[in-house]
């Protein structure tokens, strides 16, 4: 039951116009404070269909970038309603290299923090978004790269050990 149900899901995934509305909306949620990745999406989607490689990186970078505005605005309105905070080493970091920090807002485990405490500091939020942007592209385009690269027996051994 279980095989049959990622089966499913992998077909539909595969589905151009499906699969780049799941592209939106996972790497869109995976930017926000959620713990979700967005990089098995966007991959199985280009794996099935490599002719949308530009349109899907194109589309996660622009949703994750939106999450981590999201995020930004959070941390924009957190500073409204709580004391405030200086005393942690992301704010060392954006008081010193400003808008460019949010370069590592891909960073799994910093990431999302960059982006709250930027908008804690009220950085500019353009700036701040196109760097996250850029941040957030060249990790779609290295990762999915990479992965493409892989052969497809290696894959098919790992479905065989985890099925």
């Amino acid at each position: 039951m279980i095989e049959s149900a990622v089966e499913w899901l992998l077909g539909v995934l595969a589905v151009p116009e499906v699969g780049l509305v799941a592209v939106f909306v996972v790497a869109f949620l995976s930017a926000t404070l959620l713990p979700l990745g967005s990089e098995p999406t966007l991959f199985a989607v280009i794996k099935a269909n490599e002719n949308l490689f530009g349109e899907a990186i194109a589309i996660a970078t622009i949703a994750n970038t939106l999450g981590g505005m999201v995020n930004y605005w959070m941390g924009y309105g957190a500073r409204k309603t709580f004391a405030r905070e200086r005393s942690t080493r992301w704010f060392g970091w954006l008081e010193r290299f400003g808008p460019k920090t949010l370069l590592l807002a891909w960073v799994p485990g910093i990431g999302d923090a960059l982006c709250v405490v930027a908008g804690w500091m009220q950085l500019p939020s353009w700036s701040c978004a196109l760097y996250m942007a850029i941040g957030k592209f060249v990790r779609y385009v290295c990762i999915t790269i990479i992965l493409l690269h892989v052969p497809d027996g290696w894959w098919h051994g790992l479905a065989d050990l985890l099925g």
